[in-house]
């Protein structure tokens, strides 16, 4: 699912350092999907009568912080609990409008985001592994919206698709691995998984 490879995942609990870490992304990430939320009108009214597939537009944004933090750490269920927590700061913090039910949308976005890192026992961070982690995490809060709001009977259904998962391929798989390659080339990350993965591979090169 990529070319590119981590020998030596993680396979140790999450330590302090990595619990730190995740709580800062679930902060800042949980501030910018609230001004997402804020987003959402606005868009609604300037797509007129296609204003119900706004949401869909923008949902790659929203998931975005779980392949990111997955790429950092690289342990298993970080995806999950760092959705859920920028969840719990959305609700509890920021007021969301979509309330308690968020921390439900982001455990599926969490899982769908996390299970194509998942199927490559979490070695692989190539840039194939993100297009598909932003492709599940799609389709999995797809699913949710199925169930929660009808959409396979509404009209245009295909259109939502499409508008979905080409929002969490641009605003969630590629948009994580620009912003974690940023971060590693800053120095900041050098004591994570990412950054002894890239000293790893430079030693291997030698």
């Amino acid at each position: 699912m990529g070319a590119r490879t981590d020998p030596r995942p993680g396979r140790r609990g999450l330590s302090l350092h990595d619990l730190v870490l995740l709580a800062a992304l679930a902060v800042v990430f949980g501030f910018l999907y609230w001004v997402l939320v804020q987003a959402w009108g606005p868009l609604q009214v300037a797509m007129g009568p296609f204003g119900d597939l706004a949401q869909n537009v923008l949902i790659g944004g929203w998931m975005v912080v779980a392949p990111l933090a997955l790429y950092i750490v690289r342990k298993p269920g970080v995806g999950i609990v760092v959705e859920i927590i920028a969840s719990v700061v959305e609700v509890v913090f920021l007021a969301s409008p979509v309330g308690p039910m968020l921390l439900l949308v982001g455990l599926v976005q969490g899982a769908g985001a996390e299970l194509p890192f998942a199927l490559t026992r979490y070695r692989r961070y190539g840039w194939t592994v993100f297009v598909v982690s932003g492709i599940s995490a799609a389709a999995f809060n797809l699913a949710l919206g199925m169930v929660r709001f009808g959409w396979l009977g509404q009209d245009y259904f295909a259109l939502r698709v499409g508008l979905q998962a080409v929002s969490g391929i641009v605003l969630c798989g590629l948009l994580a691995k620009v912003i974690g390659d940023a971060l590693l080339r800053t120095g900041v990350l050098d004591n994570y998984a990412i950054g002894r993965a890239r000293r790893a591979a430079g030693a291997g090169s030698r």
